[in-house]
């Protein structure tokens, strides 16, 4: 690379990086997520919450937020709440429509490390067209879960991987993880729009879907932290889809997207 070159590329805009959060009756935590972020000094980063009409008032609290950032955050309001794969698929068909490069799902309850985000987009940044996905991963070496969380907590957890690697054989140490940063192109190839499933088995398909692409997703270790307020919102609904969704996956029963 010669010094022409080298100029032209310390002048290129950095990519646009499009955090996609969530949310629903998130009112506390969503402020404070939003300064970590902003901490982060990550160049070209924006954050697009998508509330779901939250009773708590979050969506005019985001409102608020967007007016005083300066264009770096955006809100998407949407009339239901119909699931957390509904909200992913629509932020970030939003965020693609808008120009990004990279787009993040992050959850708004502080469950994921903000400081861990610079690299995984680093990571993402600096693979091949064929690198898809990076994601924040529990159990890869030096990953951890909250101290907090409960032996049985732990157990559905480890057990809900277990099971869906060997439903699926994505070969993905942590196949529902949540924290993840995506190619733009990758997200376009797997055909965003078509993926139906919620929940967690929302995490589950767009592994299947990218693995059925031969692209590659690669973990990065974090420390999964225990929500910092507010209540989960794991249905015996969204467990028993996440059940059910591995075997729909392996025999071709979510649409030609997966």
């Amino acid at each position: 690379m010669n010094v022409e070159q080298v100029s032209r590329a310390a002048d290129a805009p950095s990519p646009k990086v499009v955090v996609v959060v969530p949310t629903y009756n998130e009112r506390e935590n969503l402020p404070l997520l939003i300064d970590l972020l902003t901490a982060l000094e990550l160049p070209n980063l924006h954050v697009l919450v998508v509330d779901d009409g939250s009773p708590d008032g979050t969506g005019a609290l985001a409102d608020r937020i967007a007016e005083e950032s300066g264009g770096a955050v955006a809100v998407l309001h949407r009339t239901q709440k119909d699931g957390l794969g509904r909200a992913y698929v629509a932020g970030m068909t939003r965020a693609l429509d808008d120009g990004a490069d990279v787009v993040v799902q992050m959850d708004a309850d502080l469950s994921h490390p903000a400081k861990t985000l610079p690299l995984m987009v680093r990571t993402l940044l600096a693979g091949d067209d064929d690198l898809a996905v990076v994601l924040g991963s529990r159990y890869v070496a030096g990953g951890a879960l909250a101290t907090e969380w409960a032996w049985h907590r732990r157990a559905l957890s480890a057990w809900a991987n277990f099971y869906v690697n060997a439903v699926l054989r994505l070969g993905v140490k942590d196949a529902t993880a949540g924290y993840k940063a995506w190619r733009a192109g990758a997200l376009e190839a797997i055909d965003l729009p078509s993926v139906r499933s919620n929940g967690y088995s929302f995490q589950v398909e767009m592994n299947h879907r990218t693995i059925r692409r031969g692209l590659r997703i690669v973990e990065v270790p974090i420390t999964f932290e225990e929500r910092v307020n507010g209540e989960s919102k794991l249905s015996l609904r969204v467990q028993a889809e996440s059940a059910i969704t591995p075997w729909k996956l392996r025999f071709g029963r979510r649409g030609a997207g997966s």
